[in-house]
């Protein structure tokens, strides 16, 4: 039995892990829940799978639900804040910890969970935009895993199965490419055989994939969250609207799979089912094709390497007819090139850059923005920067809350 500890238990990606934990209830055990200020949900959740631990974000929330829970015979020990998000993730018994709150908040409890040798099942983008030279050099000394959740980055994952190599090394998996002149080389420079030629990102373009700027100047809030596709939470959904979401994931890519990101191509297939795709140096390409569910991809992290059975919609290859392709509309949607930017600049500018998205989405869905200012936030607050070359995790924490205070001012 793998003893769990959800990090964002009553999000999109928290509460359908919750429901792979239902359908196998021998396979694990939750030790901990973290939640930001759900509590409803949150006392719903502790009735029924019976943590040891429960974090809330502040302390009114956890005082509100240990109110609720006084009836329960075996009353989890509730905390709040910081502390008690660490408290959760480096307890003894853990294993793995499903990283899945949204933002950068997730980003200290990750770091302190690779420290404490627990496996991460990692769904939470800002974690690696931000600190991929942090996380990935814990990960690498603490040998633990980092297991894909984003579905894009799991498909990499999972067409990465089979090969002589492996998946993993120093048990983080890795991808590694070949530019097509005979020199081999990973992200790092180092020499290497493995035969990775390009990474393919699929993206299914959302809502605006056809709109020009004239017509996103009137975009309403409501018409940004609904996703063609996929049912996600709103900040990821309106980060799909703006294809800001794609630019993050090329960074991850380039962290998770070792992989410059020249090597990292985005795709816009309308349908969401083929996942994503890797080329190989002999001109072969593998996708990995299915339905668009995240359950997949949460519950391959969870059981990997073991494939069990999922009660999900199969697709039907005789209905589906054809599968076809785009090249994303960077001149309107221009998430991609200024993500990709700030991983270009590097240092702290990609942090810069995220914490501006936030704050812009955060503000457009409170409707004190137009959508298309959540580019001109972010262009605003990458062009005000002083890059730091190196940041330590303070600095990264000082960068965001710098571009808080920035674009607050500026708004």
């Amino acid at each position: 039995m793998k003893c769990l500890t959800i990090l964002g238990s009553t999000g999109s990606i928290g509460t359908q892990t919750l429901e792979i934990v239902r359908a196998y209830p021998q396979e694990f055990e939750i030790f901990s829940l973290v939640a930001g200020t759900n509590v409803t949900l949150m006392e719903q959740q502790v009735r029924e799978f019976r943590p040891k631990l429960v974090v809330m974000k502040d302390e009114s929330t956890s005082a509100d639900l240990s109110e609720r829970l006084k009836d329960v015979e075996r009353k989890p020990e509730i905390l709040f804040g910081m502390e008690g998000y660490i408290r959760a993730v480096t307890a003894e018994p853990v294993e793995l910890v499903v990283a899945a709150m949204v933002g950068m908040i997730g980003l200290r409890p990750v770091l302190e969970a690779i420290r404490h040798d627990k496996d991460i099942a990692l769904a939470n983008k800002e974690t690696l935009v931000c600190a991929g030279h942090l996380i990935m050099k814990e990960a690498r000394k603490h040998r633990v895993r980092l297991l894909p959740v984003d579905s894009e980055h799991s498909a990499i994952f999972q067409c990465l199965q089979g090969l002589p190599e492996g998946p993993f090394e120093d048990g983080i998996p890795v991808a590694r490419w070949e530019d097509g002149s005979g020199e081999k080389s990973g992200a790092d420079g180092g020499e290497t055989d493995f035969p990775i030629e390009t990474i393919f990102l699929t993206a299914s373009g959302g809502p605006f994939r056809k709109a020009t700027a004239t017509q996103l100047e009137q975009v309403t809030v409501d018409q940004a969250l609904a996703h063609p596709n996929w049912s996600m939470g709103p900040k990821i959904t309106i980060d799909s609207a703006s294809m800001i979401n794609k630019g993050l994931e090329i960074i991850e890519a380039k962290w998770l799979f070792n992989v410059p990101l020249e090597k990292v191509h985005v795709l816009v297939q309308p349908k969401s089912i083929i996942h994503s795709m890797v080329g190989f140096r002999d001109g072969a390409v593998l996708a990995q094709i299915g339905s668009p569910d995240m359950r997949v991809p949460i519950q391959y992290a969870l059981m990997y390497p073991e494939r069990r059975y999922l009660d999900d919609e199969r697709l039907d290859f005789e209905e589906i007819a054809q599968i076809s392709f785009e090249k994303p509309n960077t001149d309107v949607l221009r998430g991609i090139p200024l993500a990709t930017e700030s991983a270009r600049i590097g240092g702290s500018m990609p942090t810069v850059m995220n914490a501006a998205n936030e704050f812009a989405v955060k503000n457009f869905l409170q409707k004190r923005l137009p959508f298309l200012q959540i580019y001109g936030m972010i262009e605003y607050a990458m062009e005000q920067h002083t890059v730091i070359p190196d940041p330590s995790l303070e600095d990264i924490l000082e960068a965001e809350a710098w571009t808080y205070r920035l674009l607050e001012e500026k708004l």
